[in-house]
């Protein structure tokens, strides 16, 4: 099967998740978005009203007659597929349990720079956002970080992997979110970086993976920039 993956053309966001999974498993797929005219058949589909299941927003994918939004639900579908989830029902969830604390720590470093809201320019509530971001790189950040340290510890497998003692894809997905907080936030990250030993190996075993470094040293790998979920403004990186 050829995926379809249906997400903005010109960031990363929260379509970079799905993207390493796919990249990972060398399933084939199409980013829709990048394609000629793929950003306005992706916006066609988000108002198509004969969907049974129609998606609320980007990222979503279509896997033959499937129609999959939300990232922690595609990839759910996709780990289960090929291999980056375990075969147990207990396994599978707390993969998934995983996948969504990460989630929420994604919402939480976007609203750094966009505390109050997304359709006001971060220079509407710069005063804002330092608020916001002070807080976040004093607690949240450290806090999120130690908790998967935690959970890489007690890794009955061991700490090679959040999961069991194999590649899942939260693995992925970890190595995303922090290489997204190194980009916004390498002054902060660095210092919480230091208690985190065994998260810091994940991320550079997984960017050292074959697939996963051919993909990164590819175009088809866009750089974090300032349109993204990770952004860095100097002034809030403490």
């Amino acid at each position: 099967m050829r995926y379809e993956l249906y997400y903005w053309g010109s960031i990363q966001g929260r379509g970079e998740f799905v993207r390493l999974s796919l990249e990972e498993t060398g399933a084939p797929y199409v980013d829709v978005a990048r394609t000629d005219g793929g950003e306005e058949r992706m916006l066609a589909l988000l108002d198509d009203n004969t969907l049974t299941c129609p998606p609320f927003a980007p990222p979503f994918l279509k896997a033959g007659n499937r129609v999959i939004g939300q990232t922690a639900d595609i990839l759910l579908f996709l780990g289960e597929r090929h291999g980056l989830a375990p075969k147990s029902d207990a396994g599978r969830l707390w993969t998934h349990q995983l996948q969504l604390t990460l989630a929420d720590l994604v919402v939480e470093a976007h609203d750094t720079h966009h505390p109050i809201a997304s359709s006001l320019y971060y220079e509407d509530q710069r005063r804002e956002a330092k608020l916001r971001a002070a807080d976040f790189i004093a607690n949240r950040l450290p806090k999120f970080l130690r908790y998967f340290e935690r959970v890489l510890a007690s890794n009955p497998s061991g700490p090679a992997h959040l999961v069991g003692a194999r590649l899942t894809y939260a693995d992925l997905s970890l190595f995303q979110v922090v290489a997204g907080l190194r980009y916004a936030f390498p002054k902060a990250t660095g210092r919480a970086a230091k208690q985190c030993p065994n998260v810091m190996a994940l991320c550079a075993r997984v960017a050292a993976r074959p697939r996963i470094a051919a993909y990164i040293a590819s175009e088809r790998r866009l750089p974090f920039n300032q349109q993204d979920i990770f952004r860095h403004y100097a002034e809030l990186d403490r």
